[in-house]
């Protein structure tokens, strides 16, 4: 075809398509007001809105389209704003000036017409974002599209459903019967999910309405769906601690596989992963050296980067406690210079930190003090109470702070209905300084005793008693009303535990309660509910059960053989974490199970694969355990006795609590003490020989009334001071109450002729390589130890010798002592009344038939 066809062709195209726009134009002027704002772009909408820089386009977009906007482009113009505003530095400000913007009330309304054709993704996503700019939870909006949610609940798949959960949890509708048909659709296609990430959300949303099995499930399911999980999905492995903290469940493999995660990705953790994770495990009493390591090292490098008080309190409540002296120093310094600046809300977690790190810093105290009392009237009863444990703990003194604290904690107890904050305003009032109590409160307590469990009563009981003690103190007597409390209290003790017919209910008040109330009064009614609820005790609560029963003294063998029999016929459930909490009870109470060597063995053959995974403190703690009764497994001993174990050790004990550090140095040398001189074959050398010299230069050597009542008889009967010698310390370093010796005639030899002074000797009298007493002995001599027994060497029940004594005599007769123990009850027996017959006890005992 010629050109000049092709243009006028080409003319006559374009006549036409301004012919048509004309018509156009004049037959449909909106669609033509539309069209002629937009005249270059023929991109779809949302693709338009997808490039948006700034909220004003979206907005633009917005209004020139409002009459055409999809359900599915509104849904994308909510998704683009979200993206921008998480851009944000100051995301709040922002988001509530787009709430502000003329147009978001156009994208609401085009929202309220759209959502019921909106598809299930779009309608829970605007719902997830919309409250994100301040459009309140009782908005009609929000309301509508929780209810349009609602009526499709059963069709939505995992993903929806769970982000729908989180809507619901953002609202704290926990118990709402939308999050409750929730988890009943979980419950009924459990078996059919496959997406973790999806799980763990729904998981932690309804933690609050399961079951105990329905935790079980969900915990079964998790583990069979964990390794499909990307290694570097932390964030799922957060929410499946999140929910384990949640439900109270200290699930060690869970946790562990967790963790594992967690140190496979550390240097992507940030400040409020750690601290999260951090806060969670001390909840559980789940303990990791490699995270707390690694967590110290990513927090340590933050310290000079945070100068914004709440970035830097969450960073001083997660360091301190695990921070060498170097960095709490830092952290300290620099917390003193904001501390003005505080919150109420960080001086309380400030102060609370402080407790923890065992802070003596006396300026700093004073600084949290003076914010924590100028906010007092803002805290509620439980941190009232917080506050008041953490100041007496830090020995600060102010009467000043401690009358306003009583003030307010009696005018708040007048008018608390709550149970649980009313004992705790009490607990608070009776710590305070010269406290006493008054008619009012002892009546308010009375008041409450009926709807207190085992827990409540306990807290009530050392309120009362510590008013007891304060009153008796300060005035010397002792009112009726609190007598009359006191009893009414063991009454309310003994029935509860009368009544109780479910282990794991009685397990949740069991597991808090401590102090002399319940030990003096209603221990054993404790100990009789436990032995008709006996049956119940299985692997998910055998750990639990023997650590109350260890911290109580009491020896029940019948409760003792279920828990062996429970162990033998069920170890392969029990996680090897628990092993220590199942012996400990047998190792205090120096009781073998009847079973004893298979039970011992399933232990240990439990722990096996785990030596090198264990924490190093549980390894030593263990060890000791299994000493004490005279069990030496080879594999455990080995594995504690070597240069990295120890070297692993001494890390751990640097970022310890100087307590805790002392007590894992002390049980160590116990144990490298029972080892030296139990199992001399395995050849583990002797090296606390520096460490029991300090602790033995700390020794006063000063005697208790019935220590000082008997070091006077024994001279008496072994014919003068100069024959006995008192708080000596044996090879190895026991601590002996006094020691005498005899030669082969049984007679008294002094020790004025072997260089030795009278009472705690300047040094030791011993080379520390000498294993036997008596090789510095004339030839027949022995040596004689003698052991006065208080209360605490025996079970609370019964004069059975605790599994501490019941060692100790056994080191010092393998070091060639005879070992003479006094028990307290036949020294202060009325047979023993008169000082002639405490003479004849002990001629008896030391010249008779020679045992001891």
């Amino acid at each position: 075809m010629p050109l000049a066809a092709d243009g006028f062709l080409y003319l006559r195209i374009l006549d036409s398509l301004d012919l048509n726009m004309f018509r156009l134009r004049a037959t449909c002027p909106f669609f033509w007001k539309v069209f002629r704002f937009q005249p270059f772009s023929y991109e779809p909408l949302i693709i338009q809105m997808s490039k948006c820089t700034d909220e004003e386009k979206i907005f633009d977009l917005i209004e020139r389209n409002k009459a055409t906007l999809s359900a599915k482009q509104v849904g994308h113009a909510f998704n683009v704003l979200w993206q921008l505003q998480r851009q944000k530095a100051s995301s709040l400000q922002n988001a509530k000036c787009v709430r502000d913007h003329p147009q978001f009330s156009t994208l609401y309304n085009l929202t309220t017409n759209k959502i019921k054709s909106m598809t299930d993704d779009t309608l829970v996503n605007v719902l997830y974002i919309a409250p994100r700019f301040a459009v309140a939870v009782h908005d009609p909006l929000v309301e509508s599209l929780v209810a349009e949610a609602w009526r499709r609940l059963e069709r939505f798949d995992i993903n929806v459903l769970a982000k729908f959960s989180a809507c619901l949890a953002d609202q704290h509708l926990y118990y709402s019967p939308v999050m409750g048909k929730i988890a009943d659709i979980v419950n009924r296609k459990l078996e059919s999910v496959q997406d973790l990430r999806s799980l763990s959300i729904l998981m932690i949303n309804i933690s609050s309405l399961i079951s105990q099995r329905f935790q079980e499930k969900l915990i079964k399911k998790t583990e069979l769906l964990f390794d499909t999980i990307d290694s570097s999905q932390i964030n799922t492995a957060r929410k499946i601690v999140q929910f384990l903290g949640g439900v109270k469940g200290t699930h060690y493999p869970l946790l562990e596989r967790c963790n594992k995660v967690f140190l496979n990705n550390w240097m992507d953790l940030d400040l409020d992963f750690i601290s999260n994770i951090l806060t969670i495990y001390q909840f559980l009493q789940f303990y990791s050296f490699e995270f707390i390591s690694v967590a110290r090292k990513r927090l340590t490098k933050m310290i000079p980067s945070l100068d914004h008080p709440e970035s830097f309190v969450k960073l001083f409540v997660a360091l301190g406690p695990v921070a060498g002296p170097q960095e709490k120093q830092q952290l300290k310094s620099t917390l003193l210079l904001m501390s003005e600046k505080l919150t109420s809300r960080q001086a309380l977690a400030v102060v609370e930190a402080m407790e923890q790190m065992e802070s003596r810093d006396s300026q700093l105290i004073k600084k949290i003090a003076s914010v924590l009392h100028e906010n007092l009237e803002k805290y509620g009863p439980i941190e009232l109470l917080k506050i008041t444990q953490a100041l007496i703990f830090l020995h600060f003194q102010s009467k000043e702070v401690f009358m306003k604290l009583r003030e307010l904690l009696l005018s708040s107890l007048e008018g608390s209905i709550h149970l649980r904050n009313t004992i705790s305003l009490l607990r608070a009032l009776s710590m305070l300084p010269s406290t006493h109590s008054d008619e009012a409160v002892l009546s308010r307590v009375e008041a409450l005793l009926p709807q207190c469990d085992l827990r409540g009563l306990t807290d009530c009981a050392t309120s009362v008693l510590k008013w007891v003690e304060d009153d008796h103190m300060y005035s010397g007597r002792v009112t009726g009303k609190q007598l009359k409390l006191l009893q009414k209290l063991d009454h309310c003790g003994r029935q509860r535990l009368q009544q109780s017919n479910s282990l794991p209910l009685l397990w949740e008040e069991l597991k808090f309660v401590k102090g002399d109330w319940f030990h003096e009064s209603v221990l054993e009614d404790t100990i009789v509910a436990l032995l008709r609820l006996k049956d119940e005790i299985n692997y998910t609560n055998v750990a639990n059960i023997a650590t109350f029963i260890s911290r109580t003294n009491y020896l029940s063998a019948s409760l003792l053989d279920r828990i062996a029999a429970v162990v033998v016929q069920q170890i392969e459930k029990i996680h090897p974490s628990s092993i220590l909490a199942i012996i400990l009870p047998f190792t205090v109470l120096n009781y073998d199970p009847p079973q004893r060597d298979e039970f011992f063995g399933l232990c240990m053959q439990r722990l096996h694969s785990h030596l090198g995974t264990l924490d190093p403190l549980m390894l030593v703690f263990l060890g000791l355990s299994f000493a004490t009764l005279e069990y030496f497994p080879e594999d455990l001993l080995k594995a504690i006795f070597n240069i990295q174990f120890l070297a692993r050790l001494d890390s751990q004990l640097e970022i310890l609590g100087s307590l805790l550090n002392s007590k894992v140095q002390f049980r160590l040398m116990e144990l490298n003490r029972a080892v030296c001189l139990e199992c001399p074959e395995f050849q583990i050398p002797w090296f606390h020989d520096r460490f029991c010299q300090q602790q033995h230069n700390k020794d006063t050597g000063i005697m208790n009334g019935a220590q000082q009542q008997l070091y006077k008889i024994l001279a008496e009967v072994l014919g003068g001071p100069n024959f006995v010698k008192a708080s000596v310390f044996s090879p190895y370093y026991h601590r002996v109450d006094f020691e005498c010796i005899l030669d082969k005639r049984k007679k008294p030899l002094s020790y004025g002729n072997h260089n030795t002074t009278l009472g705690k000797p300047g040094r030791m009298y011993w080379e520390s390589n000498i294993k036997i007493v008596g090789s510095s002995l004339p030839p027949g001599a022995e040596r004689i130890a003698f052991e006065f027994l208080d209360s605490r060497a025996f079970c609370k029940n019964i004069p059975h010798l605790k599994g501490k004594s019941a060692m100790k005599k056994r080191h010092l007769e393998i070091l060639g002592y005879r070992v003479i123990q006094i028990p307290h009850f036949e020294w202060n027996s009325m047979a023993l009344s008169i000082q002639d017959a405490h003479v004849d006890y002990l001629r008896q005992r030391i010249f008779g038939d020679g045992k001891s």
